[in-house]
């Protein structure tokens, strides 16, 4: 396991915090983000910046998501301890990381195949074990499902209806819609086979979803 200082250690509790300053009240999810160590999910040239709440950029046109973005979108998924979770952009690995945290049985999938393998090394490195696959999120994982909770960390047209039928009764999906600029949070609960209740919630900037069922295919 790479270093985590008592400094980086007293950062994570200032980054708490913040967070929580900022409105997120979920103790379970306040004590993940304090627990994963961020700047090991940095280049080490930009470790500077991995505890401040705000984005980063990490190559291939992607992004390490806000802190108290993914405080908020995992608060809202509400984990238990049994659920399975889908995470669909496994980017970083960050949020992958925090969800470990809450339950064992994640699974994710990243679109692009190098920052696949790249996240895949380092999650292995940092001796987090979840499931992991390339391949396009906006289709999840039909073989593996269905799944108690999905979160979605890419903009969305619109909700992937593969992801809705891979959710289970009872559960909850987690994705931002929108345009490619700005997006609107929202919460999809499944009440029955064919009954779906939908809250929309505050907007967000996020990356777009590549995909069948996003933006199309880009190179």
């Amino acid at each position: 396991m790479p270093a985590d200082s008592y400094r980086h250690r007293g950062q994570r509790r200032t980054l708490v915090a913040e967070l929580r300053r900022k409105g997120i009240e979920d103790e379970r999810v306040l004590t993940a983000l304090g627990t994963v160590p961020r700047h090991l999910f940095f280049e080490a040239a930009f470790q500077e910046h991995a505890y401040q709440d705000k984005a980063f950029p990490i190559g291939e046109g992607q992004t390490i998501s806000q802190p108290y973005t993914v405080a908020y979108q995992t608060a809202l998924l509400g984990v238990r301890p049994q659920d399975r979770v889908l995470e669909i952009g496994t980017g970083s690995g960050y949020q992958c990381a925090v969800l470990l945290q809450l339950t064992p049985h994640v699974f994710s999938i990243e679109f692009n195949a190098v920052l696949f393998e790249r996240t895949r090394r380092r999650l292995a490195s940092l001796h987090q074990a979840a499931h992991l696959f390339c391949g396009d999120g906006s289709v999840g994982l039909p073989g593996h499902g269905p799944f108690d909770k999905i979160l979605v960390t890419a903009g969305s047209p619109t909700i992937p209806r593969a992801l809705l039928q891979q959710l289970r009764v009872g559960g909850a999906l987690v994705i931002p819609v929108g345009t490619e600029h700005t997006q609107r949070m929202l919460r999809v609960t499944r009440e029955s086979e064919a009954g779906f209740v939908r809250e929309e919630l505050e907007e967000f900037r996020f990356v777009p979803l590549l995909g069948q069922a996003g933006w199309g295919i880009k190179n």
